[in-house]
């Protein structure tokens, strides 16, 4: 009779360390994932907020410098095409981030939606350092070439422009070069979280 009531014991106990296992790789399982979508919501948000950035350069800064000072319609229809080319490739990152969903879409899925996004990432730098090189180039020409109205000359009248436009490109290689560092951890942190949810699948 011991020994019945023993190997019941031992079952009963067997059978809770069993479930107390499930229950802590089911926690480890949802720490990972919130960790992991919390680094995907941070990417989000960042796509969005440079859109938005974006957006209201084209609509509202620009046009304002375009209708209070003497540049010329080409050198802004020339900006603002550029920069609305510069949308493309954020609309796409976007696009493809709004397919990360977490409830039907396995690892190796989403996986494959960040190395796609990887790439447009990739893709958006040379796009960017082209279109910025092409936009600034184009408009100088424009400007110190044939805007005879604005009457630029060698001299502080000349210098001043050209000074703001160097601190601009200044503070916005900066700011770039922060944001990108931020990305990339948050990059490598959803990364990690989906090959450490590989395991689960199994």
């Amino acid at each position: 009779m011991e020994l019945e009531e023993l190997k019941a014991s031992w079952n009963a106990l067997d059978k809770r360390l069993a479930e107390t296992e499930i229950v802590n790789m089911r926690m480890v399982k949802e720490m990972i994932q919130q960790k992991t979508k919390s680094a995907y919501d941070h990417i989000v948000g960042h796509n969005v907020y440079n859109l938005v950035v974006c957006i209201l350069i084209i609509c509202g800064v620009f046009p304002y410098v375009y209708m209070n000072t003497p540049i010329r319609t080409l050198s802004f229809v020339m900006v603002e095409g550029v920069m609305v080319i510069g949308l493309i490739p954020q609309v796409w990152k976007l696009s493809l981030l709004s397919k990360f969903d977490w409830g039907s879409k396995n690892c190796s899925e989403l996986s494959g939606l960040v190395l796609r996004y990887k790439k447009v990432c990739h893709e958006e730098k040379i796009w960017t350092i082209g279109l910025v090189c092409v936009a600034m180039v184009s408009f100088y020409i424009s400007e110190l070439g044939f805007n005879k109205e604005a009457g630029y000359e060698l001299g502080i009248r000349l210098l001043l422009p050209l000074g703001l436009s160097l601190l601009t490109f200044g503070l916005g290689y900066v700011l770039a070069r922060w944001q990108l560092r931020r990305h990339a951890m948050q990059m490598q942190e959803i990364e990690r979280g989906l090959e450490e949810l590989k395991e689960f699948e199994h």
